[in-house]
């Protein structure tokens, strides 16, 4: 086992309590962005992901969101989600106009820049691009035509793969997810049931779950931020923060599938830690996350209630320790057998 895992007990748990609580700038910037990388290049060790203070990092993440599931059946959380509700209630009543303006903005914003296809790092030679991207932007400024700018999200998302991989873009869903609640919303429908802005819930959860072991496995990626940046890390070594980092992420990637008070506080810290990452990298930061921004600002503002039953304070350790198990080995699972067949 590598020694930098070997952190003494107190100060690893103490050292995951902070970050836990104070979120992270560096680790909500999209590190694909700004630094090189290399997906085809061999991740770290499981043996050395899985060490002392990972287990250390997980029971931290795992107390916070035990406690916050305990508070939402106190009185106190009732206080919390009545002032919730107060807070946020332009939000919630203009859910779909935001969605409808800032996806618009950030089209048009990819029209300008020119040779993207989603993301920064998701780059292309092609001419016809930009203006099928501003053809989409255009489609938002009625509902009647919402669907056929979610189809043409799905399009380009699909353009994407064709060009770099189902791998690589498994860490975009939430641009799915995105194009589902545009074209339902616009048809003023459900899926089997389900709200379209839950469909961005789920697909926003399983994006940053995916993008938090990609922390795990990948942290020398961030490593030149760090070098540039150092006050990112907080003072911590840059590989326990970076596994810190992924705990944190991980937890309110969870947290967002979880009972109404703990999805909207996790929606409120993960928009408070992207929006703050656009200070410290600028305008592509705040072009590329637009769409996750205004997903948690959605999610945050969601007055749903569900009760919560005892069972599923029970079920939690489970839920999450499977949400965590599932993820990791997909992720290390993908990438063994991709590389195998050299699909990477």
């Amino acid at each position: 086992m590598s020694l930098r895992c070997r952190l003494p007990g107190p100060r690893a748990l103490s050292a995951a309590l902070f970050v836990l609580v104070t979120g992270s700038t560096g680790a909500s910037a999209h590190v694909k962005w700004f630094c090189a990388f290399d997906v085809a290049g061999s991740p770290v060790g499981l043996a050395e992901v899985l060490c002392d203070s990972f287990e250390q990092l997980v029971i931290v993440s795992l107390l916070a969101l035990f406690v916050g599931a305990l508070l939402e059946r106190t009185i106190l959380g009732e206080a919390m989600m009545r002032s919730l509700d107060r807070v946020t209630a332009w939000a919630r009543e203009n859910t779909e106009l935001m969605f409808r303006a800032v996806c618009g903005g950030f089209f048009v914003s990819l029209w300008t820049l020119g040779g993207v296809i989603l993301t920064p790092e998701l780059t292309t030679t092609s001419t016809a691009l930009p203006w099928f991207q501003l053809a989409i932007a255009a489609g938002f400024l009625w509902r009647q035509t919402m669907p056929l700018s979610a189809l043409g999200i799905v399009v380009l998302f699909g353009i994407a793969v064709a060009n770099y991989g189902v791998f690589h873009l498994a860490d975009y869903p939430v641009f799915l997810g995105v194009a589902a609640y545009l074209a339902l919303t616009g048809l003023r429908r459900e899926l089997f049931g389900i709200r379209p802005l839950d469909i961005v819930r789920y697909s926003a959860a399983v994006t940053l779950m995916w993008a938090s072991v990609e922390k795990w496995a990948y942290p020398q990626w961030s490593y030149p931020l760090f070098i540039d940046r150092p006050e990112l890390t907080m003072g911590f070594d840059g590989a326990f923060f970076m596994k810190a980092a992924g705990a944190v992420e991980f937890a309110l990637a969870f947290a967002l599938i979880c009972t109404p008070l703990v999805r909207r506080l996790a929606a409120i810290v993960l928009a408070a830690a992207f929006v703050s990452a656009i200070f410290e990298f600028g305008k592509v930061d705040a072009i590329g996350h637009s769409p996750i921004i205004v997903a948690m600002v959605a999610i945050a503002a969601d007055d749903v209630r569900v009760p919560l039953r005892v069972r599923q304070l029970a079920t939690l350790p489970f839920g999450y320790g499977a949400a965590l198990a599932s993820f990791i080995g997909l992720y290390y699972g993908a990438h063994a057998a991709l590389s195998a067949a050299g699909a990477l």
